[in-house]
């Protein structure tokens, strides 16, 4: 194992789609007054008057469905991108290493429709089209996830959080403690030499080392990607030839290094000998370009529409729809996302679909086979099962900080269910959005109240604070039974603080520097450093959309950082007096009962629902509710 040491002195070099229509759009009612932009037409329910012009993209629209109290921003997206562009006019949203952040906190509880948003949010997406030509986006620069941590002492999830991610699933016990051997910097030799360091901390892939023989001397310490081509399991060096030579800082202390090193690495761990070939194989994905497959629209999310797979990143697909003829029409997700399905998967289920105008597959492109996709679990909808009008509560797909009323609309083959936002829906249908049953995404009638989370009512609702008992008796509409939600809550391992990479599923293209600031059972709140909370997204913690500290480094796709000091101090006064207002509101509703849950939404039947644990305790295996046998 030590015979690298030996020759350490010779000069030795180194070795380097389906065929279905859309389904007819239902006829407007001709009560709603309709607002025509860009040739599109979306209904305004309550009939306000008065129009605004969004300073970013230049979309007009209705004023009271713009974002924000001062209505300058027709979407959350402009909100940011005009905030970065007063800084440096060429950085897009979340892209900028200057600029302040928006400061205006939404409405949660008189949230603008949904069809708004999402004519918003088409019409930002266009921009970015038009611009995708003349900006790029910046290099990110300065930032180091080792500085970042150390400075500030955080802890990062460890990669076995995340199955998905490469090693996600064969990491061992890879710790504090382990011994590899990584390349010498501190040597004036004309050839590139090792040595052995030892992990002082780990944080996701990333490792802090510290060679061997500086026992406390944190001073040459440094971070290394553990899954990067120049970090070897000791003995690598004597089975390739390569030489060992202690750092010039030390080379005075011992006069037998090879006796040091025998006594310091007896009983040590190290890497498997297999380590990079494991991580090679974990960073083969079987998705490639040129692949056709099925996916969300992101204009209507009501419908698919068939993409091809222009690129693979660490398993991320850019999939360009295949109508748009200079590719810069585009959706990027995880192949392993619920969002992506194979070809003929909309017939199957009685999903809607926008069939192309392109009628032949074009040269070179094929579909992608159907056991690539996630498979989602097998339910048994014969029994007592979701119907259509029933009640529960849902992440909205267009604000994802927000969990909302919502009701089943359509019931579809397979367990998925198309579900609308009470109160911010189009009158076609068109900002349905589709969940499978066993969804992380969405709750029963209550799981908000009970967990201390805050639930954003219908828009419009007048009778406030909001409760479902009042709610559903004056709607005429029942709950979805509490037993028919996904109650499994694995060990996952995340904790409060954590830091992590994950992707701002707004602007999906964007993987940004992130951390856990809440833990529901399987549910975390992801913050995105440096913004303000109303950008926080609720997100499962077995999503494909979150990935280790070093993942970024590791695939090569861009890391956002976070904004800059200057921009976190610039957060008003005002804004944190109302995140403390709402946390008393929070504290307030945790007065309500198991009891009275049971009498206002269950009518009678045996459930009890678990209390909210705290955030430190929601990691386990558990349910949020539990049936109370006879």
């Amino acid at each position: 194992m030590f015979d690298g040491y030996d020759s350490c002195s010779e000069d030795t070099s180194s070795s380097s789609s389906s065929e279905e229509s859309e389904e007819e759009v239902a006829p407007l009612p001709s009560s709603l007054p309709i607002i025509k932009n860009n040739g599109q037409v979306y209904t305004y329910p309550d009939g306000k008057s008065g129009m605004a012009t969004c300073e970013m993209c230049g979309m007009v629209g209705v004023r009271d469905a713009f974002y924000s109290k001062t209505k300058r921003f027709c979407s959350v997206s402009c909100s940011r991108s005009y905030s970065s562009n007063s800084k440096k006019a060429s950085i897009l949203a979340r892209l900028q290493v200057a600029g302040k952040p928006p400061t205006k906190k939404a409405k949660v509880l008189q949230k603008q429709p949904l069809v708004a948003k999402l004519a918003a949010y088409a019409q930002y997406q266009a921009t970015l089209q038009n611009q995708a030509k003349t900006k790029a986006a910046v290099p990110v620069e300065g930032f180091s996830w080792g500085n970042y941590i150390n400075s500030n002492s955080f802890t990062a999830a460890p990669v076995t959080c995340f199955k998905h991610a490469p090693m996600g699933t064969c990491w061992g016990d890879i710790s504090e403690g382990v011994r590899v051997e990584v390349p010498n910097t501190d040597c004036s030799l004309p050839t590139k030499v090792f040595w052995i360091a030892g992990i002082v901390k780990l944080a996701g892939y990333n490792a802090l080392l510290r060679y061997e023989g500086f026992e406390n001397d944190s001073s040459l310490d440094f971070w290394c990607n553990v899954c990067g081509s120049d970090i070897h399991p000791v003995g690598w060096c004597a089975t390739s030839g390569k030489p060992l030579v202690p750092p010039r800082t030390i080379q005075h202390k011992y006069t037998n290094w090879k006796a040091f090193l025998v006594k310091r690495l007896t009983g040590a761990k190290t890497l498997p000998p297999d380590f990079s070939q494991k991580v090679s194989e974990s960073m083969q994905y079987p998705f490639k370009t040129s692949m056709r497959v099925e996916v969300v629209d992101k204009t209507h999310l009501c419908r698919t529409r068939v993409a091809v797979v222009e690129s693979v990143i660490g398993g991320r697909l850019r999939l360009v729809y295949e109508e748009s003829e200079d590719k810069t029409d585009d959706f990027w997700c995880h192949m392993y996302s619920p969002l992506i399905h194979h070809i003929g998967w909309s017939r199957s289920i009685g999903h809607r679909f926008k069939r192309s105008d392109i009628t032949k597959k074009q040269d070179g492109h094929f579909d992608a086979p159907s056991h690539l996709f996630m498979k989602v679990k097998e339910v048994d909808a014969a029994g007592e099962w979701f119907k259509e009008g029933m009640k529960l509560e849902a992440i909205d797909p267009l604000n994802l900080s927000a969990i909302c009323v919502a009701t089943i609309r359509k019931v579809l083959a397979d367990g998925y269910l198309m579900i609308g936002i009470d109160g911010s829906e189009a009158a076609d249908g068109s900002d349905w959005f589709c969940y499978h049953a066993t969804s992380p995404s969405i709750f029963p009638v209550g799981f908000c109240e009970i967990n201390m989370i805050e639930l954003t009512p219908p828009r419009g609702y007048a009778k406030l604070p909001f409760k479902w008992f009042d709610y559903l008796r004056e709607t005429d509409s029942i709950a979805a039974p509490v037993k028919l939600f996904n109650k499994e809550v694995p060990n996952h391992g995340f904790h409060v603080g954590m830091k992590l990479e994950a992707v701002d599923l707004m602007e999906p293209r964007l993987v940004c520097v992130a951390t856990v600031t809440r833990i529901i059972h399987r549910l975390l709140r992801i913050h995105f450093d440096g913004w303000e909370d109303e950008y926080d997204q609720w997100v499962d913690c077995e999503s494909p959309d979150l990935y280790p500290v070093g993942w970024c480094q590791l695939t090569g796709y861009q890391l956002q950082p976070p904004a800059p000091q200057s921009s976190r101090d610039s957060q008003s006064s005002s804004s944190k007096q109302k995140k403390k207002a709402k946390s008393q509101q929070y504290k307030g509703h945790k007065k309500m009962t198991s009891l009275q849950l049971k009498e206002e939404l269950l009518d009678g039947e045996e459930y009890s629902f678990l209390q909210g644990a705290s955030d430190q305790e929601s990691n386990g295996s558990a349910s949020y509710y539990i049936k109370q046998e006879p």
